[in-house]
């Protein structure tokens, strides 16, 4: 294994874990602002007929809101768990190459 590599593997760990955490916090502040101005009770005439629970809160929000939100916090944990276990990749060469670089100076000095 190359240590030339390294960073590439680095760059795509990170390429999607800031994206994915970045969507993640997007939906929990969307999710906090439901929760401050959406209604607690069904509203049939603005369609916000679909429950949804924050906080122990039950608020109603409409069909697209809720597909939208749900879309985001999926994606969005998709995502991060992709750049985490690309992170669990690149520790896993880094330790490689970093042993093989102690034997070569352990074998060296013997």
């Amino acid at each position: 294994m190359s240590s030339k590599k390294l960073p590439l593997y680095k760059f795509f760990a990170l390429l999607f874990l800031i994206p994915g955490l970045f969507g993640l916090i997007v939906s929990a502040v969307i999710s906090t602002s439901y929760l401050a101005t959406l209604p607690r009770d069904p509203d049939p005439a603005a369609m916000r007929m679909t429950p949804r629970e924050i906080h122990g809160v039950t608020v109603y929000e409409t069909q697209a809101e809720d597909q939208t939100l749900s879309w985001l916090e999926y994606a969005s944990m998709g995502v991060f768990l992709m750049g985490i276990a690309l992170g669990v990749v690149y520790l896993e060469k880094w330790s490689e190459v970093r042993q093989a670089r102690l034997d070569r100076e352990i074998l060296g000095q013997a």
